[in-house]
């Protein structure tokens, strides 16, 4: 039995460490081969961010979509109950930028997914054909616009997404955070993408699209009892024959000093939503966790001298991919996190394991039930969870 265990150990250990090859020399090439935007002239775009709660950064955030190298776009703000403590804030941003910003509020729930509901609204009032849906968690720079826009000149490019983290973590969460969406991530969508010959899914932090792909996909509608948006978003058109394509632009996300077991929650989230909705797929992540499994390896094997050699190996290719990785996304900050990175990984498998079971997930203070393809339905906090909820919507309201 030891000896079973043992093989199959070793070949996870074996194809975890070609996944850190591969994750490598993917991230090399793509971010070497940076692409500048196209020279055409820019078109119109409207920028709709729905928001919910104030999160780290909240206005920084916010006034860095109404600052960019663009000559004609607008920001559509969209809050669905009057009294969120965004409210106030947005209200100084858009006075402080009043012919490119706009609040709306008390927008009523058209379904489960308040956040898609939040968006079809906003969709409604915005006068571009070409439309960007923000997260309201990041910031980002002048060019934003102008890189995540210029690709859609090419017609059969329907999305344009972008990876994302928090550049400068701050905390042990906040890091925890950073290495799990540049090291472990971001490697991960650009290997997705080259094996299904291009990229079948978009990132939720930023999509670029068009109207009439949105229309091609059925429209905004028909995801409001699902979660997951942004990976239906961009299955849904490449299925519809269009590409989805990866920018090199790097959002910036502040996590601040976001808790461990915040962290853990909402990448749990993550990970029971990519079972429902890729199904099968989900299981094959089980291959990317070479560090965890030469541990156990050590372990079981009592320490012998070939297990350990072949822990510090795996330890040593896994840190070198994650050196050549933050060193592509020029994010020199993160270096000094480098020792979190066992930890990070520990915490990934376990995520992965606890994802492979269950159906409830905590989002934006509420308890949701997911079924099959994303299919949401409400759900009762636990007993324990309400207190929980009550603090941490009052820290928001503060922070």
């Amino acid at each position: 039995m030891l000896v079973v265990l043992q093989a199959i150990l070793l070949s996870l250990i074996g194809c975890s460490i070609l996944f850190y090859a591969a994750a490598a020399i993917a991230i090399y090439c793509f971010f070497t081969a940076r692409r500048q935007p196209c020279t055409t002239t820019p078109q119109p775009v409207s920028v709709l961010v729905p928001v919910c709660g104030v999160d780290e950064g909240a206005r920084e955030n916010w006034e860095s979509f109404c600052a960019q190298e663009h000559e004609a776009y607008e920001v559509l703000f969209g809050v669905m109950c009057s009294d969120d403590p965004s409210v106030p804030i947005l209200k100084e941003v858009v006075a402080q930028f009043p012919h490119r910003a706009k609040l709306f509020c008390g927008l009523p729930p058209l379904g489960i997914n308040h956040q898609i509901s939040n968006l079809i609204h906003l969709l409604a009032a915005a006068q571009h054909d070409i439309v960007v849906l923000a997260d309201s968690d990041i910031c980002v720079g002048s060019t934003y616009l102008r890189h995540v826009t210029a690709p859609l000149a090419d017609p059969s490019i329907g999305v344009v997404t972008c990876g994302y983290l928090d550049q400068q973590p701050s905390s042990l969460g906040a890091a925890l955070a950073a290495l799990g969406r540049g090291v472990e991530f971001i490697p991960s969508v650009l290997i997705a993408r080259y094996l299904d010959h291009g990229l079948r899914f978009a990132l939720g932090p930023t999509i670029a699209t068009r109207r009439s792909v949105l229309a091609a996909i059925g429209g905004l509608q028909a995801l409001l009892q699902r979660i997951g948006s942004d990976y239906h978003i961009g299955s849904r058109a490449a299925i519809a024959g269009y590409r989805v394509e990866l920018s090199t632009y790097l959002l910036q996300n502040d996590c601040g000093s976001e808790s461990i077991w915040n962290v853990v929650r909402r990448e749990l989230r993550w990970a029971r939503t990519i079972r429902l909705n890729r199904g099968p797929q989900y299981y094959g992540l089980g291959i990317t966790y070479g560090t965890v499994y030469s541990l156990l390896l050590l372990l079981i094997s009592a320490g012998q001298v070939w297990t350990l050699l072949l822990c510090l190996g795996t330890l040593t290719v896994r840190f070198a991919q994650a050196l050549l990785t933050i060193h592509r996304l020029h994010c020199p900050a993160l270096f000094q996190w480098l020792w979190v990175l066992p930890l990070r990984d520990l915490t990934s498998f376990l995520i992965w394991l606890s994802g492979a079971f269950g159906h409830r997930v905590y989002w934006r203070g509420r308890y949701l039930n997911v079924g099959a393809q994303g299919a949401l339905m409400e759900s009762a906090p636990l007993p324990w969870a309400v207190s929980e909820r009550q603090a941490e919507s009052k820290m928001s309201f503060w922070r």
